[in-house]
């Protein structure tokens, strides 16, 4: 299936305005105003899970991004892999790349409020602040804004990072370095605006603002009216929207169904008018595939892996976490979960041209494991190697997953091949995703499954995670080689930018302390009755300019 799917994948992420439905159908994805509709226009919509938050300074996951692309907008906008004009209505860069200016639109709050530069000041120094605890403060040492990785770690005053509001409608910002992708990542949720007085209001402590409509004051096309947790929560058109004309959805509704059978037979039934991906069972994806057309498959810029818990003794001998990793056979799982994944060797995915335009995935190679059983036996040799022929003497381990059925499969069939190949034995447990997003985070496992998405258009964003101090570097990995190739990357910017990237997946992948299966596609069933929907490519979903045509 690879060798059948991965050239159309490969060319549709390095022409990012392409995307693909179950037919073959390529269309170009392009902006438009909505079309009117008589009466309210009302959606539905199944997000699956109850994101963990909906504050941009702390999300971290996808949920809540699908939903922070909705009710807020940052500087820019990026749809399909190209950028737009977001509330930056345009930004100049100095001749030696490292002041950007950007200049405001005149834009307002969803309560009427003005909406300055002042604004982006605040949300992002207290995004960086150690006192907001954000999960996504490591990403601030990838911005090269000057001093915000020192103010993060409290080292120097926020007064002493290089962004200012120049006056109301102009926003600078001053890096150390010039930084290719600095723009670009500007549209990713942590960088957009909040209001001050409703995240420092009494009642919106910990980002519970976001979640009552009454605080929730947000910039974006749609604004939270209700959240009911663990149920659902209603958007309504933000009527102060700066672009607010080409807004074609006057109310949507949301729910958190995380069984995938029953939401996607709700959809078969009328009741949802989208789906997102972990609302739609895996055994119905090859048939979608083949008969739907209202099923949709994107490149996505990330990656399916488990983390070794690299804390505990079982995993401190590199050959028995090398020997796991080669004795799962990749192909053969994204044969059955037919979504169209590539198999991943490497953590970087496909989609991203280096700076000689050639894709890094391809460059970077396999680092020895075999796509599919064609490792095997290097796998039971390393085993051996490190004293457990056969598995004989490992101990039995837990791997565990958050709730779905798609997790459930990938894990069943690596428990499979574990015990066939190896000889080891593991339990599978699976948690609810907010439990288990706090359990990984605590280190309470052995064995954990992961999944990372780009937050930008550069292998930076994937490959960072795994420095050392990263919030979201779960196996708890620390190589000082590794921690400097990235150090040099975040400096350096060209050919000695990628040079530090090749070698810093180089290093990773020799340690092994995850195990890539595959990289990432997206997709979402969508009711031919919704117009004129968008996505990014890091992976949110986009209902900006969308309508429902009932």
């Amino acid at each position: 299936m690879k060798k059948r799917l991965f050239p159309a994948l490969a060319a549709l992420m390095l022409v990012p305005m392409l995307f693909i439905s179950c037919g073959n159908k390529t269309e170009a994805v392009t902006e438009k105003a909505a079309e009117p509709a008589a009466g309210p226009v009302v959606m539905n919509w199944n997000l699956a899970s109850d994101p963990k938050t909906i504050d941009p300074g702390l999300n971290g996951a996808s949920d809540g991004g699908d939903v922070l692309s909705n009710t807020f907008e940052g500087l820019v906008r990026e749809r399909s892999g190209e950028v737009f004009p977001g509330i930056a209505k345009s930004w100049d860069v100095s001749e030696d790349g490292t002041v950007i200016t950007f200049h405001l639109r005149e834009s307002k709050w969803s309560d009427g409020s003005d909406l300055t530069a002042h604004d982006f000041v605040y949300g992002w120094k207290r995004a960086m602040d150690p006192a907001t605890a954000s999960e996504y403060g490591w990403i601030w040492h990838y911005t090269n804004v000057v001093n915000a990785e020192a103010a993060n770690n409290g080292e120097v005053s926020l007064d002493e990072v290089g962004i200012r509001a120049v006056d109301d409608m102009t926003f600078e910002v001053t890096l150390s370095a010039p930084t290719d992708y600095f723009v670009s990542l500007t549209a990713f949720y942590h960088f957009m605006p909040v209001k001050q007085s409703s995240v420092e209001d009494p009642a919106g402590a910990d980002g519970a603002w976001a979640r009552t409509p009454a605080l929730a004051v947000s910039n974006g096309a749609f604004k939270v009216t209700s959240y009911k947790v663990g149920d659902g929560m209603t958007l309504e058109k933000n009527e102060n929207y700066w672009n607010a004309d080409k807004v074609g959805i006057d109310k949507i509704n949301v729910k958190f169904i995380d069984a995938a059978s029953t939401a996607y037979n709700a959809y078969v039934a009328g009741e949802f008018d989208f789906l997102s991906n972990t609302s739609i069972p895996p055994t119905e994806i090859p048939r979608l595939i083949a008969e739907n057309p209202e099923f949709y498959v994107f490149p996505l810029l990330g990656t399916y892996y488990y983390n070794f818990n690299m804390d505990l003794e079982m995993w401190q001998d590199v050959r028995v976490r090398k020997a796991l990793a080669y004795a799962i056979d990749r192909e053969k799982i994204v044969e059955v979960t037919a979504k169209g994944e590539v198999a991943a060797a490497g953590f970087v995915p496909p989609g991203f041209p280096d700076h000689e335009g050639n894709d890094f995935f391809e460059t970077a190679g396999t680092y020895g494991v075999s796509l599919d059983s064609g490792s095997v036996e290097e796998a039971k040799r390393l085993l051996a190697e490190a004293g457990y022929p056969n598995g004989e003497g490992f101990p039995k381990f837990t791997l565990m997953y958050n709730t779905s059925e798609g997790h459930q499969l990938v894990a069943q069939m690596v428990q499979e091949m574990w015990k066939t190949n190896l000889g080891i034995e593991c339990t599978l447990e699976n948690q609810e995703w907010a439990v288990f997003q706090d359990t990984r985070k605590q280190g309470d496992y052995e064995v954990s499954r992961g999944g990372w998405l780009t937050d930008f258009l550069d292998p930076m964003g994937l490959l960072a995670i795994f420095v050392d101090g990263n919030d979201y570097n779960d196996p708890n990995y620390n190589n000082p080689a590794y921690n400097a190739a990235m150090a040099k990357a975040s400096s350096t910017y060209g050919a000695e930018h990628y040079e530090a990237l090749y070698e810093a997946q180089d290093i990773l992948m020799n340690d092994m302390p995850i195990v890539p299966v595959y990289h990432y596609t997206d997709y979402f069933l969508s009711s031919p009755q919704v117009k004129g929907w968008d996505r990014s490519m890091l992976g949110a979903i986009d209902f900006t300019t969308a309508t429902v045509v009932r």
